[in-house]
């Protein structure tokens, strides 16, 4: 690690499954899709993205992360918060008329770099910001991450296509892998695997690895950007788990978004710390 010691970024991530779960009480959230991305959010920030945050969000010079899967917003939200780019009580605005922390990430939001929600329109907006640094000659690194079950909007693959002809090496997609689209399972719904041969049937330079793991995570990004030979979009696969840090709603279809009361927020707050092991009646679960 460059910035960070392991055991700083486990306590990091720890910390943002606390906001995110907080987040899940007044109004829910998408907590399992959010708990599955928290490494990489921590990692990215902490570790490899020049953020230009200190320096005025408009640096020129900065690396850009696209929130594809906008729904994850409270890890990013998280995050920010550990990064010190968001005060601690604005989390406690999640969907209030008042600010602007709410479903699906906000540009009005300092670090935001785009509107998302719809899934499949980020990885173009990506491949076009990619495109411009490279037409000004700039060696700004540009991620964007995308749900797995996104992958089934054709728009992904059409600009997977544009940025490796036009030798897009800056950019970077990763793929939340945690196995699961809405309330499906993405195999059962409409298969991706294997993945990696189609990535790289593409022309893309593709690594696959936990997602839940930093040193991995060290591994894959830390050769970031590669030429792949053909100068192509690099890929990187991230096995994770839908829910992970809360046993009782890992990997379950029925907790893709769900609305806690406070109480229901203590409980897994202490199953996070392994304290309890905590039983939600079927009643808190919302279905969006």
């Amino acid at each position: 690690m460059t910035n960070t010691t392991l055991s700083d970024l486990q306590s990091t991530a720890l910390r943002v499954r606390e906001h995110i779960i907080r987040m899940s009480a007044g109004g829910g959230c998408f907590i399992g899709a959010s708990l599955s991305c928290v490494e990489l959010m921590v990692y990215l920030y902490k570790e490899f993205l020049h953020h230009g945050l200190g320096a005025g969000e408009r640096d020129l010079h900065r690396d850009y992360l696209f929130l594809s899967k906008g729904h994850d917003v409270p890890a990013l939200y998280g995050t920010f918060v550990e990064m010190g780019f968001l005060e601690p009580d604005r989390l406690r605005n999640h969907l209030s008329v008042h600010d602007h922390i709410y479903w699906h990430p906000n540009r009005a939001i300092p670090g935001v770099e785009f509107h998302s929600g719809s899934l499949g329109h980020l990885p173009a907006v990506a491949a076009g910001v990619a495109l411009d640094c490279k037409l000004r000659g700039e060696r700004n690194r540009v991620v964007v991450i995308t749900g797995d079950g996104e992958l089934n909007e054709g728009s992904v693959w059409e600009t997977i296509l544009v940025a490796n002809a036009h030798k897009l090496d800056n950019l970077t997609l990763v793929v939340d892998r945690n196995q699961f689209q809405a309330n499906m399972r993405t195999e059962e719904l409409v298969p991706l695997e294997p993945l990696v041969d189609k990535f790289e049937a593409f022309g893309c330079r593709v690594r696959r690895m936990d997602g839940h793991d930093f040193l991995q995570l060290e591994e894959a990004f830390r050769e970031l950007p590669v030429s792949n030979g053909t100068g192509g979009a690099n890929v990187i696969i991230a096995d994770t788990v839908r829910g992970k840090g809360l046993p009782s709603i890992e990997a379950r279809a029925d907790r893709w978004f769900c609305a806690f009361k406070e109480e229901e927020v203590e409980q897994l707050l202490q199953e996070l710390h392994g304290r309890k092991e905590t039983v939600i009646s079927s009643e808190t679960l919302v279905v969006r």
